[in-house]
This record gives structure tokens, sequence and C-alpha cells, in this order.
């Protein structure tokens, strides 16, 4: 048993480095158009690139969505064609036809890096042709080496690096949340009087957010490295703290924020007391059929150690794996610390040597990808679609039964489906 004065914040980690089992990256821009009103999101890829958007986002037939897929064809890709010219072309087009887009993105893929299109420079000559209307910034959205949260980071970093400086002391929340989670967070950090307080990805263009030496920013999502590094980069300094998932996560990164604003005890007692007790026995409740048991879980979206430190300190599970794609003390340091037990963690990964440990260990509960969960449940093994946990609100006090419940039921399911064949 670990100490909780460290916990495991400095275990040596096992890592690996082969085969994954990971979404694209794109995947990212499902979300994060929902969370930009007046934002497009253009991804120079293939027709497989323009599908995954497609089914990943259920887009009805007569929606207009705020993003698409400028397909490169084998002409493109075989050099033929002068692919910056159909860019711009395209772009003319899409913004001739779309006055409401302020920001648009060009997404790189894999068939665009493979082909080392450099869409950079093409945002900024963009850029500049359609100042002040709309600005035209670049990030890589491709899955050849990243896991598919990396798309929200790659995209933020970006905003990040050509925000306006500022010198007003303020708070940034950096990640992008579901609405319900965002307004329970701002209502939280307004009644203990943080502020002020401004979010990034803004909603609309027009939306006030600088950066500079007078700014503290918290993040909301652990698989943020890179924007955490740009906000670094532009003199901004990070409030270290768990992630907010469940009651105790929730109130660590609370009050690391109040007291870094100089809020007393009493009053972070009287804004948080009534929501902390609905969490913890909304939990309690939730999380009955998981005390005890076991746990392993693979790399998906970086997620992982934040939801271990929950479901280990909240629920009463037991880790056995920990498997994440990227370690980051300095982001994660806060919740490995508060681990106490003596779980593998594994950074990477090689799947199938992953797979052995996973049936070798034979837990109760498995966190994986969609493509591993079908086969696992089929030898016997109760699993978690890890996926689902990027598109639920999950953070914040309000959520934290729903959390834990996204774990009971798959336990409950596995039970409920015992007893019928027994009987």
């Amino acid at each position: 048993m670990k100490d909780l004065a460290t916990g495991c914040r400095d275990v040596p980690l096992l890592r690996e480095r082969g085969q994954r089992e990971v979404f694209c990256g794109l995947t990212a821009i499902v979300w994060l158009h929902r969370k930009m009103q007046d934002a497009f999101f253009l991804v120079v890829g293939s027709r497989t690139c323009a599908h995954l958007l497609q089914s990943a986002a259920g887009v009805m037939i007569f929606a207009e969505p705020r993003f698409g897929t400028l397909i490169l064809e084998e002409t493109d890709l075989a050099g033929l064609a002068d692919a910056h010219d159909e860019l711009d072309r395209e772009v003319e087009k899409l913004l001739s036809r779309r006055s409401d887009i302020r920001r648009l993105f060009l997404v790189g893929s894999c068939p665009s890096e493979v082909i080392k299109l450099d869409l950079e420079k093409a945002a900024e000559r963009l850029s500049a042709r359609h100042a002040p209307g709309t600005r035209v910034v670049n990030f890589s959205g491709s899955g050849i080496e990243t896991t598919f949260t990396q798309g929200e980071d790659a995209c933020l970093a970006a905003i990040a690096q050509g925000l306006p400086a500022t010198e007003k002391r303020q708070l940034v929340l950096a990640g992008a949340l579901p609405d319900v989670a965002q307004r329970q967070a701002l209502d939280l950090l307004e009644r203990m009087g943080v502020g002020p307080v401004a979010v990034l990805p803004t909603m609309d263009a027009g939306d006030p957010l600088a950066v500079g030496t007078n700014t503290v920013f918290a993040l909301v999502q652990p698989f943020l490295a890179e924007t955490h590094a740009a906000l670094v980069r532009r003199g901004a300094r990070h409030i270290p703290a768990a992630f907010p998932f469940g009651e105790q996560g929730t109130t660590a990164w609370l009050r690391a924020i109040a007291r870094e604003f100089g809020v007393d005890d009493a009053t972070f007692e009287t804004v948080t007391a009534a929501p902390r007790d609905r969490a913890r026995r909304a939990v309690a409740r939730a999380a009955e059929p998981l005390s005890g048991r076991s746990l392993f879980l693979f790399p998906d979206s970086q997620l992982e150690i934040p939801l271990a430190r929950f479901l280990t300190r909240e629920c009463g599970m037991r880790a056995i794996e920990i498997g994440t794609p990227y370690v980051h003390r300095d982001i994660v340091g806060p919740d490995m610390e508060l681990i106490a037990d003596d779980p593998v963690f594994s950074e990477g990964q090689d799947v199938e040597r992953q797979l052995d440990r996973a049936r070798a260990a034979c837990p109760d509960l498995t966190v994986c990808g969609l493509g591993l969960a079908n086969p696992l449940e089929a030898e016997g093994l109760t699993t978690k679609w890890a996926i689902e946990l990027v598109f639920t609100p999950i953070h914040f006090y309000e959520q934290a039964g729903d959390l834990a419940g996204l774990f009971s039921r798959p336990i409950r399911r596995r039970e409920t489906l015992r007893l019928e064949m027994a009987g």
C-alpha cells in the first residue's frame, strides 16, 4: 500500500511502443464544432476522413454542419495538381457561401501530412487574405502518432498561440465541456467570488479572451498537454489540481482555484457544502456494485488516470493496471498522488501484450475501446466503452453519480444476465 502523502506520482511506468488501438484525432471535431458557434472545421483529407466524420457525428441530411472535408484526389496525392491552388479556391467558395464563419480551421489528416501539404503556411496566407472577417488557423487531427483527444489539444493550442496579450489578472478554464458542466463550474466560481473567468474555447470569435503574465489557468481535461505548454509560453501559470471527476476531485479542483484567489474557508464551505453532499450520496448509491471490484484500463482517451483515482478513492475499486496513451506528470500528478494502491501504470500500448495481461488478471471491469470491447465480452470479461466517457457529461458535483453509474451499469448488466441464465 502506498503512503497517501505521495501516492503513485513518482512510480515507474511500463512504457510500451507496439500496436495501438485508438480512434483518429479528427473525431474531436464532433464536439468542438458544437462549442464554437461561428467556426468551421475544414478537414484536408481523404474520403475515409469524410466517412469517419459523418458516421461519428450522425449528421442529419438536412442539417448544415460546421465541418466538412476537402477531399484529396489521386492527382493531389500523386503531386499532379497544385493542392494549394485548389485549397484556396475551395476556401473562397466556402466563405462566400457561409458568411457566418468567423473562424476557419484547416485540419490536417494522415493523407495531407503524408504528402507534406503545408497547411500552416496556407492558414497564414488565407488568414491575411480574409481578415478581419475570418481568421484561419491550422491544427493536426492526424491519427498516425496520436490518440483521438489530441485533436482537441492541438486545436486549443493553436488558438492559444494566436491570442492577444493582456496584463489583466484572470482565470482561464481550458478545455471543452458540455454546456451543463460548464455552467455549473462558472456558477460555483462566481459564487465564491473568483473572477474574471474566461473559457478556452470561446463560443464566438468576438468573446473576449487574451492571455498574459497575470493569467492563471486550470485545465478541465487531462489530455491538454500542448494547450498547457502553449499557455505557459504565453506567460500564463497553471494551477495544478486533481481533475473535477466525482466529489473529491471536484472539491480538490475548486479548492486549488479558491486558494489562488484568496477565497476563505468559510465561503468555500458555504458554496460547496450542499453540492458536495449531493455528490457523495449520489456516488454512494450508484457505486454500490463497484465496491471491492477489480479494474483494468486500456489506453484510450487520456482520461484514464483521473478516472482511476475516482473509481479507487470514491467507488472502492481496486486498479490492476491503468493504461493511458501518455503520462504528463505535471498535469495528472495530483491525481496520481491520490491513488494509494500499487497498480501498474502503462504508457503507450502494445495491444497484444496488454490483452494477455488483462486475460491473466481477469478483472471485474475492463475499460477499453470499441474495437476490444466486443471480443473481450465474448471471452467473458465485463467491459465499459471508453469513448462514452468523452461524449457524456461527467465533470463536477452534479454529474458525480452519473459518472459512477456509467461504470456500475456493465456490472449490473452482467449479473442480471447470469441470473437469467441460471434461472
